[in-house]
């Protein structure tokens, strides 16, 4: 273990300490403003005085809850990876959860976090923010659950309705907009959203590099346009059958086609004079997914739960790159075609009985069967005299690529015991163990079937010093899922000197351990909260870039397993009402993470941090309402400590810097109910950097043969946004 590492250890204990009596010497003289069993209950009276529209609007106002600047989705859990990008199946959640009347919405690209903006508040009853640990509870193993609670006899129904405009840094306007119809029938509640979200995207971006003697190599300048809206289509049904059973359904559709078009000029600065040369790239892009789900629950007359869920979702991607060198005269050459295409399916079951077992304990038990499947295909034309030109690739000469056809599948069960344990009344136990089993084939240019298990042990403990002060330590055992992305070769589009990326069909899954310790702390008279999190997390099968070359001459590298590594770091967070001040709507949010990991570098053999594994991140922002003018601003300023922010690979390394960014709004809302919005998004413009140092041969030979500076950025988005409801 290295002197580093040990050092961070102490300081980490220190802290922990620190923490705890700092927080517990507040506490002494906090007045009791939550539960006896630390539930916070937010009536929709406290909301009245800022006019919301929706229950996001509602959200955005809970300390610790909402973001500076609104639409605080971002601290709940999202899966919106799909089966190919790691997330599969539903797990147990491990940040907050948002849940409706006690219920998560089963779907995992339509979640209940997407829902607060279609729920008008008017259809809000209270808001209750649980840090406890239960079986009644619709979800496990999260820090703190969100449980929005909604009238229950609704008599009308709401039209919630928003108009967009945005503008981009080239002057480009784009409009959105969506329109949400919900409300309640007998039994039935419903909600009926229609949203276009405009994703346009102008991106310019400037590349110098010199050579490894640092003599001018080139300059690249490049324009990026990515003419992109987001259609989404979704139903949510809440149906109350009876007393003692409840049944709901959640569809979505999605189309995003993401056409993207590329302008890019390379100067030659080892000729005098310089020679510029010009290419263009074409790069239409069809996307579209959906999605339904549903569950069933019925309570018996013992207070005991059944339930069962399905989901079923499918992904479509299909893009075709053309890349033509442009020519003084205005004629061009086709020099690369690649075609990629993907489909990712997904099919989910769950079932479980919660029961009680002893005085204060209930005992969950049941099931989870998951089957995922990625179709992938990768075509490459390249100008090639020897060989024979083909349609249907672009006119180009077919190359012949490794794993480039394969079909992925997962089939995964779960079966899981969860044990929940009311200790007394501060104090509860959470235990969980999974067994996984799974089988991966990989069938098309790769033939190979593996099998895997793993047992997953959990356990979480909160302790509540005061009503005020939970503190919480858990210990697991985490296994991450494998994307199917990594299996196949795919299109590499951060290279421009590099086609393809090569798949691996020898991946393991990653797993870990994972020590965290918590400490959350609720000022008196809804002030504010205030916690601190350490924590620390022992990787085994780590996956980063190995070596998988097939010759000396021919250097190839895949995302693999590399051994072991240590992850820790500590995050400090407030959320804080300035009443000390005079000023209680003046909401002050802050967020410090300090991180280091260590692990075995596989092309070099020494020690380094993870990839990407940044230092840690600094969060400032505030948001400030005027009820006596119907109106409310606030911005939001986050930077991370640059350095050490790197990728190895096979022959090159690349390092990431950044600028901050800033988000910044300002909201009216007029004597009928609307609300006029403007925001500036990335309005300091956020210029992200790379340096990227290429070698001749491997970079275990040291021979430097170039080093890139690259600087993006796709400038500040001003919008307008209109939305009520009726």
């Amino acid at each position: 273990m290295s002197i580093k590492t040990l050092l961070f250890r102490t300081l980490v204990r220190r802290l922990a300490i620190l923490v705890v009596f700092l927080l517990a010497a507040v506490s002494v003289s906090a007045q009791d403003n939550v539960g006896e069993e630390s539930t916070v209950v937010y009536p929709a009276s406290y909301f009245a005085e800022f006019n919301p529209v929706t229950a996001q609007d509602m959200l955005d106002r809970i300390p610790g809850v909402g973001t500076a600047t609104g639409g605080g989705n971002r601290n709940f859990s999202s899966s919106r990876q799909g089966g190919g990008g790691g997330g599969r199946g539903l797990g147990s959640g491990s940040g907050s959860q948002i849940l409706i009347n006690g219920k998560r919405t089963a779907g995992k690209n339509n979640q209940t976090s997407t829902q607060m903006a279609r729920i008008a508040a008017e259809q809000v009853d209270y808001i209750e923010i649980i840090r406890g640990t239960s079986g009644e509870l619709d979800v496990r193993g999260s820090s703190q659950v969100v449980n929005v609670v909604l009238v229950s006899e609704l008599f009308s129904n709401s039209l919630s309705y928003e108009v967009n405009m945005d503008r981009y840094l080239d002057h480009t306007t784009q409009p959105g907009g969506s329109l949400s119809y919900s409300g309640q029938s007998g039994g039935l509640n419903y909600v009926l959203s229609a949203v276009a979200e405009p994703r346009y995207d102008n991106r310019l971006s400037k590349e110098s590099s010199v050579l490894g003697d640092f003599s001018l190599n080139d300059e690249v300048r490049e324009e990026r346009t990515r003419e992109q809206t987001s259609y989404d289509l979704s139903v949510n049904l809440d149906y109350a059958i009876g007393l003692k059973s409840s049944a709901r359904l959640n569809a979505l559709y999605s189309q995003n086609d993401n056409p993207t078009d590329i302008l890019r000029y390379t100067t030659n600065l080892r000729v005098t004079p310089n020679l510029t040369a010009i290419e263009r790239e074409d790069r239409p892009g069809d996307r579209d997914n959906w999605e339904i789900g549903g569950d069933y629950e019925y309570l018996t007359d013992s207070g005991s739960r059944f339930k069962i869920l399905f989901i079923s979702n499918r992904a479509n991607s299909a893009s075709t790159r053309e890349r033509f060198e442009v020519f003084a005269d205005g004629s061009e050459s086709k020099n690369l075609f690649l075609d990629t295409a993907s489909t990712t399916t997904e099919r989910i079951v769950r079932a479980s009985f919660t029961m009680g077992f002893l005085e204060g304990q209930d005992i969950e038990f049941g099931a989870e069967r998951a089957q995922t499947t990625l179709d992938s295909s990768l075509a490459l034309g390249l100008p090639d005299a020897l060989g024979m030109p083909s349609a249907d690739f672009g006119g180009l000469v077919p190359q012949n690529i490794s794993n480039a056809n394969s079909t992925v599948e997962e089939i995964r069960l779960e079966p899981f015991i969860i044990h929940n344990w009311v200790i007394n009344s501060r104090m509860s136990l959470e235990s969980t163990l999974l067994y996984e089993l799974s089988e991966i084939s990989q069938t098309g240019d790769v033939n190979r079937k593996r099998d895997f298990d793993f047992v997953k042990p959990k356990v979480d403990l909160r302790y509540n010093l005061t009503p005020q002060l939970q503190l919480r330590g858990s210990i697991e055992k985490v296994v991450r899922q494998l994307r199917f992305s990594d299996f196949v070769a795919a299109n590499d589009d951060q290279d421009n000197d590099s086609n393809t990326l090569a798949g691996n069909e020898n991946l393991r899954q990653e797993w870990l351990w994972k020590y965290d310790l918590n400490a959350e702390y609720r000022l008196p008279n809804d002030v504010g909260v205030v916690d601190a999190n350490l924590f620390y997390h022992r990787h085994y099968d780590r996956i980063e870039r190995i070596d998988v070359s097939p010759s000396a001459d021919s250097l190839q590298s895949a995302n693999g397993n590399i051994g072991e590594g240590d992850m820790y770091g500590i995050t400090l967070s407030g959320s804080i009402r300035m009443r000390m001040i005079n000023m209680p709507n003046l909401l002050v949010t802050s967020r410090l993470s300090v991180r280091d990991s260590t692990l075995m570098d596989p092309f070099q053999g020494f020690e380094r941090r993870f990839a990407r594994f940044g230092r840690g991140r600094l969060n400032l922002g505030f948001r400030h309402d005027v009820p006596k003018w119907n109106m409310n601003y606030g911005l939001e300023w986050s930077n991370r400590f640059d350095s050490n922010e790197k990728i190895y690979d096979i022959d090159d390394v690349e390092d990431y810097i950044g600028e901050p960014n800033t988000n910044a709004f300002v909201q009216f809302v007029d004597t009928r109910g609307i609300t006029y919005r403007f925001d500036a998004r990335n309005a300091t413009s956020n210029l992200q950097c790379r340096e990227r140092q290429r070698y001749i041969g491997r970079v275990s030979a040291g021979i430097l043969e170039e080093i890139e500076d690259q600087c993006a950025t796709s400038g500040r988005v001003v919008s307008l946004k209109i939305n009520g409801s009726f």
